[in-house]
Order: structure tokens, then C-alpha cells, then sequence
């Protein structure tokens, strides 16, 4: 599904990206995992396509995207939820959800059941502004927003940073729900090892811009984890 070639990114002149080589398969969550600073937010933006490639390329599908904008990636079925979730605070929890819409790629207008089925809060609170909900609904909120375009990649990065443990397993028995269905790819960034492993198929670990091992999650090694995750 998603195809990553030799990756190399930059901000200005500092080189933050380098060579990086992944893969996503369809249905699959992939866990992209490292210490802080090591260019993981970086790759989900040049995923996204928010940041330009300055060497290598990047396919989704049958498709190059390796400099295509980001709407042309939205309407190709690739969800992104950043860190820090960016829900718009001044709409309301319905009016979040319908901007959503707009990456659809049949034209659809409407929002399907079984976003409220996975986060039965935002149902209820369809005319708050996303402002006023706690930080823990706003992350659902923003999952949601990204699900209602109907992805076939879900970009998700640190989904559980500063959220309460009822709505981490909220949002991992959501995610859990969206692999079973076999037609959404998910990419984690996580730093949470506990929950990048429940949830994994296979891992990527990056150290300085760079993948430096890869695997499936079920052999995932304390010596792995010792020798890149641990502060």
C-alpha cells in the first residue's frame, strides 16, 4: 500500500530524514517507533506530504506520490492525525466532522454510524465546540475527523500522549476494530511501548533519521528495546 525508497528529508540544510526504506501492507498496523527527536513526526509529514522529499521517492498504490500536495494524497485515501490532534476549537464537534468530509473520494456528504460506534462520546456531544471537550475527546475527535474520509492509511502520531488510561483503551480497542476490517492500513508513531506492541503487526525503529531495525512485533527483543527505546 504504501512504499518508502530511500527517504531523505530536510529542514532548511539540516538533514533530518536519511535513506529511510519502509513498508506498509494493506490491513497492517506498522509501529514506528525511537527515542524523542529522531525524525518519526518528520516522516508522517513527508508521508503527508507537508514536507518535501529532497532525494528518494514514495508510492502509494499504483501511484508516485512522491511530490504530489497534500489534498492529492487526502483524496487518495491517506488519514492524518498530528500530534497535538489540531481539531478546530472554535467549531463544533459535528462541524469538525463534516471539514472530515471533504477527502472523500465518492462524494459522500454524510457520516457513517460507525464513526459514533467507535467513539460514542462525540455522538453525544455533536454541538460542543472542540474547544470545550477535554483532551482525551479531542483525540478521539481527531481520529475520528481523519476516519470519516474513509482512509485506506491512517497516519496516526502519538495518539496517546497526554490521555487519560480509560481513553487509551478506548482508542487502542478502536484501532484494534479498524485492522480488523482489513482495509485500513494504520501507521503508528508511539512511544508508549506497551500499546505499539498490543497493536503492531510489524515495527520500524529510527535512530538519528535513519531505520536502524525492523521486524515483525511479535520478535521484538529486550535487547532491541534496550539498546534503541531506552531513555
Amino acid at each position: 500500500m504504501l512504499k518508502i525508497d530511500g527517504l531523505n528529508v530536510y529542514y532548511g540544510e539540516s538533514h533530518i530524514l536519511r535513506d529511510v526504506t519502509m513498508e506498509v501492507a494493506p490491513g497492517e498496523v506498522v509501529c514506528l517507533m525511537g527515542r524523542n527527536g529522531v525524525g518519526k513526526t518528520t516522516l508522517l509529514k513527508s508521508v503527508m506530504g507537508l514536507l518535501p522529499a529532497r532525494r528518494g521517492a514514495m508510492g502509494y498504490g499504483d501511484e508516485d506520490i512522491t511530490t504530489a500536495p497534500p489534498h492529492v494524497r487526502a483524496k487518495l485515501g491517506i488519514g492524518y492525525v498530528p500530534q497535538g490532534r489540531e481539531i478546530f476549537g472554535s467549531l463544533t464537534v459535528h462541524e469538525n466532522l463534516i471539514v472530515g468530509l471533504q477527502a472523500r473520494r465518492d462524494g459522500q456528504t454524510t457520516i457513517n454510524e460507525e464513526v459514533y460506534e467507535l467513539f460514542p462520546v462525540l455522538k453525544e456531544m455533536l454541538s460542543r465546540r472542540g474547544g470545550d471537550l477535554s483532551g482525551g475527546q479531542q483525540q478521539q475527535l481527531a481520529i475520528a475527523r481523519a476516519l470519516v474520509s474513509d482512509p485506506t492509511l491512517l497516519l496516526l502520531d502519538e495518539p496517546t500522549e497526554g490521555i487519560q488510561p480509560s481513553i487509551i483503551l478506548e482508542i487502542e480497542q478502536a484501532i484494534r476494530r479498524i485492522r480488523k476490517t482489513g482495509t485500513t492500513a494504520v501507521l503508528l508513531v508511539e512511544q508508549y511501548f506497551e500499546f505499539a506492541k498490543n497493536l503492531g503487526d510489524s515495527y520500524y525503529i529510527m535512530q538519528r533519521g535513519s531505520i536502524v531495525a525492523q521486524g515483525d512485533t511479535a520478535d521484538l527483543t529486550d535487547e532491541i528495546v534496550h539498546a534503541h527505546l531506552t531513555v
